[in-house]
């Protein structure tokens, strides 16, 4: 069965999503992460989430080149993206989808994010919560 609008398909009532873990990478080069937070989207719902959490006793362990004030700026820059806030500039209009792609796109840059993983789910909110538990605190 699938949503007749979008096209996107529903398996027992359920919503297909896709998620990505948002990782802080202090050193590029290094190829160490720490993970930070979780981006959420279900198409056909036109919904995206996105929650961070920074602990400072696992960026402690890293030779950290930026200040937990300045990951929380670029934090702040990605989750108004992910809301589609106009003051976020052009990527924030697109639709949730686009927005998505954009946001996990390899980058070589401090937060980074995991390959996207797809799921299925009656209430995307719940399998949020339960993957932020699992994957980020």
């Amino acid at each position: 069965m699938s949503d007749a609008v979008n096209n996107t398909p529903k398996v027992n009532g359920q919503d297909l999503y896709e998620f990505a873990v948002v990782r802080y990478v202090p050193r590029i080069e290094r190829g160490e992460f720490v993970n930070i937070g979780l981006l959420m989207m279900n198409k056909r719902r036109r919904w995206m989430r996105f929650e961070a959490h920074l602990d400072a006793a696992r960026l402690a362990v890293f030779d950290c080149p930026h200040t937990p004030q300045e990951i929380e700026a670029q934090l702040k820059t990605f989750a108004d993206v992910a809301a589609g806030k106009a003051s976020a500039g052009p990527m924030a209009a697109l639709p949730v989808e686009e927005r998505f792609r954009w946001l996990t796109a390899v980058k070589s840059a401090c937060l980074q994010t995991s390959r996207p993983h797809p799921g299925i789910a009656a209430n995307p909110d719940a399998a949020f919560r339960r993957l932020f538990a699992e994957l980020v605190l």
